[in-house]
C-alpha cells in the first residue's frame, strides 16, 4: 500500500485551522495554568472533523474546558482520506506517523489526555505502549474493542453494500498477509475457535496485547499512564462481544462463554502490567447506557469531564 501523508486538524489556541505535519506550534505552548492538552482519534468510517461528531466533541472541549488545546487526528490529506484510512491504512503505520507527529507538536512536550473512540480507543493504546515521548497522561477509551472482535454486524460507513465488503474480505481469509496488510478490522479480529493462527499472524493486536511474546517496554510505557478509562456501552450492538471494551472476550474455542477481564491470562500473568494498575488505582472501568457510542452530554459531564479537568480541579481524578 502506498506511503499516505498524515495530517492534523488542529485548533490551535482560538482559530480553527488546518496544518500539516511540519508547521511549527510556537504559538500555542502551554503554560504550567492551563489545562492539559487533548488528542482525540476518531473511530471506524468516522473523521476527524466530521460536525456531528469529533468536531461537536471538540467544540464541547473547548466550551467546557477554556484555553484547552485540542488536537483531533487526521489520518490523510483530507476527511475522504481519513475516513478511507481508517479501513484500508496498516494500523501499525498510522500510530508510527502519529507518533513522529505528536513528537514535533510542542504544544504536547508536556503530557497530554487522549480520548479514543471505538477502534480509536485501542490505536491510541497501541500509542502509550509503543510512543512514551511525549507522555500521555490519562487515556479513555469510548468502546475501544481491547481484546478485538469476533462479528462486524454494521458499521458506520454510510455507503450502500460497503460493510458486507469488509465482512466477505475478513471471512476470505482475515489472517492472510494482504488482509492483515490492508485491511484495518483484520488487524484487530480475533478469531477464538482458532487461537493459535491469531497469534501467529495478527500483525496488530496479538502484538500489542503480548500474545507473541513479552516487550517489557510496552508493559513499562502502559504504567506511566496516571489512567487508563474504560467505557462500555451496555446496549453495543457494533462491538461484537461488547465485552471487549472492557478487556472481556470469548473463552478459547468458543464463542459464546466470556471471561472478563480479571479472569483473563493478560491480567493473570500481567502481561501489559493492567493487573498492577488496577490494583494502584490507574484502571477505571465505567459504562454508558446506550448503543456504541451513545452517551449524553449530562453522563459526559459527571463521568468524562473530571478526568480532563485543570490540575487541581477538586473533581479531577
Amino acid at each position: 500500500m502506498a506511503q499516505r501523508a498524515v495530517h492534523f486538524s488542529a485548533w490551535c489556541c482560538t482559530l480553527c485551522v488546518s496544518v500539516p505535519l511540519l508547521v511549527s506550534y510556537t504559538s500555542c505552548l502551554p503554560t504550567s495554568s492551563e489545562p492539559t492538552p487533548i488528542v482525540i482519534w476518531h473511530g471506524m468510517g468516522d473523521s476527524c472533523c466530521n460536525p456531528l461528531s469529533m468536531g461537536s466533541v471538540t467544540r464541547m472541549l473547548k466550551k467546557k474546558i477554556p484555553g484547552v488545546y485540542v488536537l483531533p487526528l487526521m489520518i490523510g490529506n483530507n476527511i475522504l482520506e481519513d475516513m478511507a484510512n481508517g479501513f484500508f491504512m496498516n494500523v501499525n503505520y498510522q500510530v508510527d506517523m502519529v507518533c513522529q507527529a505528536l513528537a514535533k507538536d510542542p504544544a504536547l512536550q508536556l503530557g497530554y489526555n487522549a480520548m479514543g473512540y471505538s477502534q480509536g480507543g485501542q490505536f491510541l493504546r497501541a500509542l502509550a505502549q509503543r510512543c512514551p515521548h511525549p507522555p500521555m497522561r490519562k487515556l479513555i477509551s469510548f468502546g475501544g474493542q481491547h481484546q478485538g472482535i469476533y462479528g462486524l454486524p454494521h458499521c458506520l460507513n454510510p455507503e450502500p453494500g460497503f460493510c458486507d465488503f469488509i465482512r466477505k474480505m475478513i471471512n476470505a481469509g482475515a489472517y492472510t498477509k494482504v488482509i492483515q496488510d490492508n485491511l484495518v478490522q483484520a488487524e484487530y479480529w480475533q478469531d477464538p475457535l482458532d487461537l493459535a493462527i491469531y497469534r501467529n499472524n495478527s500483525i496488530f493486536l496479538a502484538d500489542i496485547n503480548q500474545e507473541k511474546h513479552v516487550n517489557e517496554s510496552y508493559r513499562n510505557n502502559l504504567k506511566k499512564l496516571e489512567k487508563l478509562v474504560l467505557v462500555k456501552f451496555t446496549q453495543d450492538s457494533i462491538v461484537v462481544p461488547r465485552e471487549s471494551e472492557w478487556f472481556g472476550f470469548y473463552k478459547d474455542g468458543q464463542a459464546t462463554q466470556l471471561y472478563n477481564l480479571r479472569e483473563s491470562s493478560l491480567y493473570l500473568e500481567d502481561r501489559l502490567g493492567l493487573q498492577e494498575m488496577d490494583k494502584t488505582g490507574k484502571l477505571d472501568f465505567l459504562e454508558a447506557d446506550g448503543d456504541h457510542l451513545q452517551y449524553s452530554e449530562e453522563w459526559f459531564d459527571d463521568k468524562i469531564l473530571p478526568y480532563l479537568q485543570p490540575p487541581g480541579s477538586r473533581s479531577t481524578p
